[in-house]
């Protein structure tokens, strides 16, 4: 008996498995998972609202200690950022620290985004989040009013002529003692 008719069964299993190989790289092109190199990459940020260049965040920080609801001075707050580059991919967060919290409890933050969106990067949603507290025996944040899961800046009032956007965020609250403290605290 000859060789020349005679194919071995490797060959077989090498062809099965180019063909099998072919055939799911065909069935994911026409299912759409494709990438193609050099060409525009596909947009994760689509249907998102971006946040103006400028825009400021206020609100109120207080300290709970029993029944007593305190403003709470010197506290800062932490502002966290997504951010969405020129080919619609989301970035690492940006984040800033507020100035401290004046006597009324109160702090007033106004952002720029205008380095970032130079460099082709627009921020999509923003949080805020308790930060610090100047007092020992009031340190403990709570999640009232999300200040520590944080807060997402949704609703503003244009302020002055350019349109200023305003997001309004808190009451917040730091606590004396561990307690189970509401999720919600109206906005005085």
């Amino acid at each position: 008996m000859g060789s020349a008719g005679f194919v071995p069964r490797t060959f077989y299993l090498k062809l099965l498995m180019i063909l099998s190989a072919a055939a799911a790289v065909a069935a994911a092109s026409a299912s759409g998972y494709t990438y193609s190199y050099g060409g525009e990459a596909p947009h994760t940020a689509a249907g998102k609202s971006f946040l103006p260049e400028v825009f400021a965040v206020q609100g109120i920080v207080y300290c709970r200690s029993g029944h007593k609801l305190n403003p709470l001075k010197g506290s800062v707050l932490r502002i966290t950022c997504l951010g969405v580059d020129k080919y619609g991919y989301e970035t690492a967060p940006f984040s800033i620290l507020t100035r401290a919290t004046d006597g009324n409890g109160y702090f007033l933050a106004k952002l720029s985004a205008k380095h970032l969106e130079d460099g082709g990067v627009k921020l999509s949603e923003c949080k805020a989040f308790l930060q610090s507290s100047p007092l020992k025996d009031c340190q403990l944040a709570t999640d009232v009013n999300k200040g520590l899961s944080g807060a997402p800046l949704s609703s503003f009032r244009p302020i002055g002529s350019g349109g200023l956007r305003l997001y309004s965020v808190g009451p917040f609250v730091y606590s004396t003692v561990p307690q189970q403290t509401p999720a919600f605290l109206p906005y005085y």
